[in-house]
């Protein structure tokens, strides 16, 4: 087999020098471009000791069929060493329908765990104590319900709420420019956000309400630097809405959180990772006049590249999920989820799962790497990407700015755009055999390697749809008709939505219930169709 074409050229597209040296970094300052670690620009990470003082947290992300089965899991990987939980929803839950609705139908379970109710989560979370314990939720539009439904969880517990922490990802901008997981319109839905960073910035003070994603744009096809720049003009678009509101920034910017995609290209990922600090410092800080320097610290979450993934020659994933979660820890991520091996072709097994998290762990405590802060500091090579990846991502920012900021930018479809552009071109380069995937278009094999995956029981959609008749029937007839009569009335008012929703929840109204309440008034978005 002759040796594939290499390409000396970033994952992106960058050309790349043969040798980096002193005359690459002649206007580099490092007192102004680098500091100390736990120091403005925050490039060498946002805490004095990082993991010397503290590892990241290992946050396996998880959630398949009912939440018993899922409560199993969760307690499996926190005996097993995992230090937080993330929560995968399945696709009715994300879109605001209850499992027994006719477009849950075949979906029940299959991608996250089915949640309609207080009572599912009270199972998904049985014996696991929410305030000692932080949990990232990976929903959007119905976000504020499923914090709702958490907080009222921890507060069964005995919780108090000033103690509990954790995230939920309520980014809606990225969806209507990559994902295409929305309910509402963009105006309602940025509403909806701005309530719950109000709510939380004086009743759950510890938790984050927002977990800004770059993550889906990188997965839909962008490029590095399109991810890191759209990212933050929608970090930017969501504090300006707080601004508006009349919320303070020091009040609210520093439980904003990030969350990146960690892809194949090594050192591309850690000059990404190190850029974006310094760049959400420099418009905290000028654009935002933040004087609290928690404000000016971008916190982030990485997930190693799902699209990265391949269904040909699966265990090479393995390999592939490591170097990425090396860039992220090189990178100085807060938290981190690794991909197993088997996740392009099924949710993960509990065997693939652990080796997930070991490879986490091996990082961690074998590998070295987070003994010394920022080690690559200094390299005429990272220092040079570092500066010329935000350079370009500031340029994009300003391109946004002068179309009116990010809303504006979707509703002139230019991210997507930019995103499927960038998609089309790799997916030449693939092709062509100018960028290689070892298994895919070089060193095949005419047989791949079988796995043993996860299978979802189809009865899953059966006994939840009788869970929810059962609750129903319990309810106290014209509790629900009460309770949506409130929540329209208040969708179309200015009051924060958040009491009014956690009232409802208390009372076991369920997703699809709020949601319809919120749909009546509001309308649903439809894909302008573009292209």
């Amino acid at each position: 087999m002759s040796e594939p074409r290499r390409s000396f050229t970033t994952l992106s597209s960058q050309a790349l020098q043969a040798v980096y040296g002193p005359s690459d970094l002649e206007a580099f300052d490092p007192s102004a471009e680098l500091g100390l670690p736990g120091a403005y620009p925050y490039t060498r990470g946002i805490h004095p000791t990082m993991y010397r003082g503290r590892l990241w947290t290992m946050r396996q992300f998880a959630g398949f069929a009912s939440a018993r089965e899922t409560n199993d899991r969760y307690r499996y990987l926190l005996g097993q060493g995992q230090t937080g939980l993330s929560v995968a929803f399945h696709f009715p839950t994300l879109m605001g329908y209850d499992s027994d609705h006719p477009r849950a139908r075949g979906e029940v379970g299959k991608c996250g765990v089915a949640i309609d109710s207080l009572e599912d989560m009270e199972v998904l979370f049985s014996g696991i104590p929410l305030e000692t314990v932080t949990t990232s939720m990976t929903i959007n539009p119905p976000a504020a319900v499923l914090l709702a439904m958490y907080l009222v969880v921890a507060e069964k517990q005995g919780a108090d709420w000033k103690q509990v922490s954790g995230t939920i990802q309520n980014d809606i901008l990225k969806e209507y420019s990559a994902q295409h997981s929305y309910i509402y319109p963009p105006a309602p839905s940025m509403r909806l956000i701005v309530d719950t960073v109000e709510f939380c910035a004086t009743e759950v003070p510890k938790w984050n309400p927002i977990s800004i994603s770059g993550y889906h744009i990188r997965e839909a096809g962008s490029t590095a630097v399109q991810e890191l720049a759209f990212t933050l003009a929608d970090g930017i678009a969501y504090m300006d809405a707080c601004v508006k509101r009349g919320l303070d920034v020091d009040r609210c910017a520093a439980r904003f959180s990030f969350f990146f995609d960690a892809h194949m290209d090594f050192f591309e990922e850690i000059a990404k990772f190190r850029a974006a600090r310094r760049l959400w410092a420099r418009l905290m800080k000028e654009r935002f006049k933040a004087k609290d320097p928690r404000s000016l610290m971008l916190r982030f979450h990485t997930q190693t590249a799902g699209c990265s993934l391949t269904a040909q020659q699966p265990y090479n994933n393995v390999v592939r999920t490591t170097i990425e979660a090396m860039a992220a820890v090189l990178g100085g991520t807060q938290s981190l989820h690794t991909n197993a091996l088997d996740e392009t072709l099924a949710l993960p097994t509990e065997q693939s799962a652990e080796i997930a998290l070991r490879t986490q762990q091996i990082i961690a405590y074998e590998s070295g790497i987070p003994n010394v802060i920022d080690p690559l500091a200094g390299s005429y090579f990272v220092e040079s990407l570092t500066a010329s990846m935000e350079r370009d991502a500031m340029a994009i920012i300003e391109k946004i700015d002068a179309m009116g900021g990010m809303l504006a930018a979707i509703e002139a479809a230019y991210p997507q755009r930019e995103i499927m552009d960038a998609s089309m071109r790799y997916q030449r380069q693939l092709e062509t055999g100018e960028k290689v995937i070892v298994g895919v278009n070089a060193f095949a094999k005419e047989k791949d390697d079988t796995l043993a995956i996860l299978k979802i029981s189809e009865e899953i959609e059966a006994e939840q749809a009788a869970r929810l008749s059962a609750l129903r029937a319990r309810r106290t007839p014209g509790l629900l008709e009460t309770h949506q009569r409130i929540l329209k009335e208040k969708a179309a008012s200015d009051e924060n939505l958040m009491p009014y929703i956690l009232d409802a929840v208390r009372s076991y109204i369920t997703v699809g219930e709020i949601c319809g309440a919120f749909r009546e008034v509001w309308g649903e978005y439809h894909d302008p169709g573009h292209f």
